[in-house]
């Protein structure tokens, strides 16, 4: 293993094999993602500003914004550098930081929507308790341990990736730096990689149970609601929390918590598209669109950006 050149830069097979549509393409992408950009610091600028915002809540879609922010900023600048260029490089170095910072927004926003899930549970289920169980030092504690599961989470799989030696091939089959398709570059054994992996799924798994079992009670709580009227508003409370967390299993687990051994570009490029641009694109919309709050404070925001 020693006598083997280490590899100090990765090529990436990028998202289409027609060059004539990459500027079509890099216009499109581009689009999406100044659009996810603006629209998520709308939302944070928007519940900083706006008092009624000031709740559980919008605390957390606040910081549900930001991880989206991380998420695209990881990886969609390189991407639309790599669109313009006909050799698309990244040093180790940079990919290394690309899939630390992916990983940390990923694996911090599941864990993020389960804690979205208990405050909406909380505030169905059990809404005279919500102020003190939902008060502000829980809600950042709660906050803070999110972040921390992320980051610890993103940094062991991070520095696992970091023992290893990659000396050859050096084309990752994908358009940014993933920890399946990395890491089935690696000249020597992965693993205990595949060991970390596998218990962050397990981990993964317990907190998307969670998530499911929050859930399970709302519904059963408002069905068990007489009037419709109450039904209505309950269901509003968590309709567009469930519809997020919805667009968010139904690409992240098909994409991310499989064996690398089963990982395919072909079938999960377009799907690691959807949640790296479209998705994180569509969670701003999804929160503003039926919330009178948050409209009012956004026109705020552009009332007073205008007037500059």
């Amino acid at each position: 293993m020693l006598n083997h050149t280490r590899v100090t830069e990765f090529i990436m097979q990028g998202l289409f094999d027609h060059p004539q549509h990459q500027r079509l393409i890099f216009g499109l992408f581009l689009c999406l993602y100044v659009t996810a950009i603006m629209g998520n610091s709308l939302i944070i600028g928007a519940i900083a500003i706006h008092p009624p915002l000031h709740t559980p809540m919008y605390f957390f879609i606040a910081n549900l914004a930001l991880v989206d922010i991380l998420c695209t900023s990881s990886v969609l600048p390189k991407m639309l550098k790599n669109l313009l260029q006909e050799k698309k490089i990244i040093s180790f170095d940079g990919c290394m930081a690309q899939l630390f910072a992916f990983t940390l927004s990923s694996g911090t926003e599941l864990v993020l929507l389960t804690a979205m899930s208990y405050d909406r549970y909380v505030a169905i289920c059990h809404p005279l308790r919500y102020v003190n169980l939902m008060s502000k030092d829980i809600c950042i504690s709660l906050a803070a341990g999110v972040w921390a599961v992320g980051t610890i989470n993103s940094l062991v799989h991070t520095l696992l990736m970091l023992r290893l030696d990659f000396c050859g091939p050096n084309l990752i089959q994908h358009f940014f730096c993933e920890i399946p398709p990395v890491l089935a570059l690696s000249c020597s054994s992965t693993y205990l990689n595949e060991i970390m992996i596998f218990m962050a799924d397990i981990f993964l798994a317990m907190v998307n149970f969670l998530l499911t079992t929050s859930y399970s009670f709302i519904i059963i709580i408002i069905l068990k609601i007489q009037s419709s009227k109450g039904k209505k508003r309950a269901f509003s409370a968590c309709s567009s929390h469930l519809l997020v967390v919805t667009l968010y299993y139904s690409t992240t687990i098909y994409t991310y918590i499989q064996p690398t051994s089963s990982y395919s570009l072909d079938k999960n490029k377009m799907v690691a598209i959807m949640y790296t641009l479209v998705t994180l694109t569509m969670n701003p919309v999804i929160y503003s669109m039926r919330n009178e709050e948050v409209k009012v404070a956004i026109r705020k925001i552009l009332s007073f950006t205008a007037k500059q």
